[in-house]
């Protein structure tokens, strides 16, 4: 997918393809599907979506090397076939979520930077609820450090299943409201 900012920490090949293949057995076609990437790192999950169908993706990402990576790496995508909407949103994701909502979203992926303590990854995603930023039936997709604390879901949302790929975890749970 081009060059990775170094900023980043991209998901596993593996771990991509896991995660695209749990979304589509959930929702089949990406069709119709908005799609929400905070901490966005080099888009590649983000414009994932939008080669699978997406409607609408949108990536959060405030390190400014990602931003650029981002940026060329969606030169190279809307080169290759037809896309969806796309939209890039350049700030922290607390800032995004302060906001209106752009959207109400199908899926969302996170990806914080391991180092983020689980009780601010919960308070992320309380405020994608809060905030009415998704649909009824929206599934986050969470990654985490493999190795690290277990990931407990706020209230709103139902544990689905959690997969681990290499030094990465996947967790997955449904917004229940």
């Amino acid at each position: 997918m081009g060059s990775v900012a170094s900023a980043t920490r991209p998901t596993s090949d593996r771990a991509r393809e896991a995660l695209f293949s749990s979304l589509t057995s959930e929702f089949g076609e990406f069709s119709g599907v908005n799609f929400l990437d905070l901490f966005g790192g080099s888009g590649a999950i983000g414009f994932e979506a939008l080669s699978r169908g997406a409607t609408i993706v949108h990536i959060v990402e405030r390190d400014l090397e990602a931003i650029r990576t981002i940026e060329k790496n969606f030169e190279l995508v809307k080169k290759c076939s037809p896309i969806g909407k796309f939209q890039q949103f350049s700030m922290s994701a607390e800032r995004f979520l302060s906001s209106a909502p752009k959207e109400k979203y199908h899926i969302v992926y996170i990806d914080p930077p391991y180092e983020m303590d689980n009780s601010e990854v919960e308070t992320v995603i309380t405020k994608l609820h809060n905030a009415q930023f998704l649909r009824d039936g929206a599934m986050i997709a969470l990654e985490r450090l493999a190795r690290g604390s277990e990931f407990n879901w706020p209230e709103a949302f139902i544990a689905a299943r959690e997969r681990k790929y290499g030094a990465a975890r996947i967790y997955y749970g449904n917004y229940a409201p």
